[in-house]
């Protein structure tokens, strides 16, 4: 599944996300995803991203903040027109969940710059376990429906 951000914005990011059905347990309800991600500088000077913020919620309604500085251990700066790619993952309880988040960047006029690609104006990520058998989804139909009485 591929999202990107809010069209009005100087810096674009779009998302796709992967089930990772090798490194997933769905038996010890573990649950494996990658997500891919594209900024894109479309603002007429530099800018480096500072910051990250995720919240990861699966099925169950369990939350997970991540947030710290720069993204994989980098803080790139991303000059006019260039775009910076990196893939990360997440792995859930449960075989649906959501991501939401925005990231910190300043521009080279110390302007910072905050691309909320992840709430209200943009992106939200839906995690799905896609690549499972039609057993496995129907196995999950029924955890799910026995879960929510």
């Amino acid at each position: 599944m591929t999202t990107s951000s809010n069209i009005s914005s100087p810096v674009k990011v779009s998302v796709e996300t992967f089930y990772v059905e090798g490194q997933s347990q769905p038996e010890l309800e573990k649950y494996v995803f990658a997500y891919s991600v594209t900024i894109k500088n479309h603002s007429l000077c530099s800018a480096t991203l500072l910051s990250r913020y995720w919240l990861i919620t699966d099925a169950n309604g369990k939350e997970v903040e991540v947030e710290g500085e720069g993204v994989v251990g980098e803080t790139p700066v991303i000059g006019p027109g260039e775009t910076y790619k990196y893939t990360s993952g997440a792995i859930l309880d449960t075989p649906v969940g959501t991501m939401q988040g925005h990231y910190t960047l300043r521009n080279s006029l110390s302007n910072l710059l905050t691309a909320e690609e992840l709430t209200g104006i943009g992106i939200d990520i839906t995690l799905r376990a896609e690549s499972l058998s039609l057993q496995q989804f129907i196995d999950i139909a029924n955890w799910i429906y026995d879960n929510k009485q």
